[in-house]
């Protein structure tokens, strides 16, 4: 048992970044007071269990799959689309865990993605100035005065939209939906309709053989029927996640019980931070975004800081340095961590360093920078001898016109034809499956 009780409430001694600005404090205190005492979404026991699978990715014996929206919002929490995404990042896994021959560590963005840090407090149009929109959790998309005030009701909205995803996820992935043989079926649809296809038989063909020899076998373990799926989040807005903090009654320690895994964003990390102090307080496994600007000494710091006992699978890296900066700013930071014996996972966000805004006004992605900043990330790890451990992307379920690229290819003029994203582009199904491929390959390679 902890030996004193944890003062979880000592980030409010530091400044805060991204936090919104709440027009009524007191509306705040109620729905803070009233999310203190709802139910946890997740338990202690399976972010231990999470961390475990993270400690194998640092040791290199497994590999991340982290993905979903941007950022989600209330209106996309339906059945379809939850399924959707589950369904696209299943048949992802199964290619890379038949590649890669580790344990893919499968982990949504979703139950909880419903806030967004922004590069300014307000937007501009037609010169009226109203507040950034910030996610569904803050306020609203449409550009007027009523939508664009943050509104602490929609903290109590995101807890039970966040519930609700989180039990459709759980049903798909727990009951039957998961199961092994149809994903694969689902992969070899795509490999004959792709026109990339070709490039990914044979891969398909190795594992149809592999899932033939195992029926043959009348090998048929339970982990063929279901998977281990966890939930994550960027906790930015620090009220929601200290109010969904709770003491494990096994260990008396305090976990985030918003989402197995939370990560500190590339504008929130700093050292003297509120975001960094919180996440020194809860013992959930973590996460950290570092862009090019990131120094060995920051990166060391933050180890100290965010896990001094060195815990195996606590604390994961997010490498997000665009496709033209990773080959130079990650070596260093990979070098200095594994010169001090710290036991982090590396991870690689390909999406946030490349984007661009196409003539049409789009902010898009090409998936061919996505790819070299994924290829850029295996040559650092593979020259430094070191392992890396995973993806981090953001993606849907849906055939959406955001990124530009893929094997059904779609051009910057295609953009506007389904654009949906509430904040940044998103790669579609077809897109993500390219990715996965890929991957698989550059894994083999490895």
């Amino acid at each position: 048992m902890s030996a004193e009780p944890i003062n979880l409430d000592s980030w409010r001694e530091f400044p805060a970044a991204q936090q919104p600005d709440w027009p009524d404090p007191s509306a705040l205190e109620g729905v803070v007071s009233e999310l203190q005492g709802l139910p946890p979404l997740v338990f202690a026991g399976e972010c231990d269990e999470l961390k475990d699978r993270l400690a194998a990715v640092a040791r290199g014996e497994a590999f991340v799959l982290q993905g979903g929206d941007c950022a989600e919002t209330f209106a996309g929490a339906t059945a379809d689309n939850v399924r959707d995404k589950l369904k696209t990042l299943l048949q992802m896994a199964i290619v890379l865990t038949y590649a890669g021959r580790v344990p893919v560590v499968k982990i949504g963005r979703l139950a909880g993605q419903f806030a967004k840090p922004r590069s300014k407090a307000t937007e501009i149009r037609g010169g009226v100035e109203l507040p950034a929109y910030r996610g569904d959790m803050v306020n609203g998309f449409d550009f007027t005065p009523e939508a664009r005030r943050p509104d602490p009701a929609r903290l109590l909205r995101a807890y039970h939209t966040s519930a609700v995803t989180l039990n459709l996820a759980r049903a798909f992935t727990k009951g039957g939906y998961a199961d092994l043989r149809q994903v694969h079926a689902w992969n070899q649809d795509f490999v004959a309709e792709s026109p990339a296809g070709r490039r990914y038989e044979q891969l398909a063909r190795e594992i149809d053989q592999a899932l033939a020899f195992m029926h043959a076998c009348r090998a048929d373990p339970e982990e063929f029927h279901t998977v281990e799926f966890y939930s994550s989040h960027e906790a930015l807005i620090l009220d929601y996640d200290r109010a969904l903090t709770r003491v494990d009654s096994r260990t008396g320690l305090p976990y985030d019980v918003s989402a197995h895994m939370v990560w500190i964003g590339e504008r929130t990390r700093q050292l003297d931070g509120a975001h960094v102090e919180f996440f020194s307080r809860i013992r959930n496994p973590i996460g950290v975004k570092l862009g090019p600007s990131s120094s060995p000494e920051d990166v060391l710091t933050l180890i100290d800081k965010l896990n001094p006992a060195n815990e195996p699978g606590r604390l994961t890296f997010i490498a997000r340095m665009g496709a033209s900066r990773v080959r130079d700013a990650l070596p260093p930071l990979v070098e200095k961590v594994g010169a001090s014996g710290a036991q982090v996972a590396w991870i690689c966000d390909p999406m946030h360093g490349n984007t661009f805004e196409a003539p049409s006004g789009h902010k898009t992605r090409r998936l061919d920078d996505v790819l070299d900043e994924v290829g850029g990330f295996f040559e650092v790890h593979r020259a430094l001898g070191t392992h890396p451990g995973g993806i981090h992307i953001e993606f849907t379920g849906d055939d959406v016109t955001e990124c530009v690229g893929g094997g059904h290819p779609i051009v910057e003029e295609d953009l506007a034809l389904r654009y949906e994203t509430a904040c940044d582009p998103r790669l579609n199904r077809s897109q993500s499956l390219d990715l996965a491929f890929r991957v698989a390959e550059l894994y083999r390679s490895s």
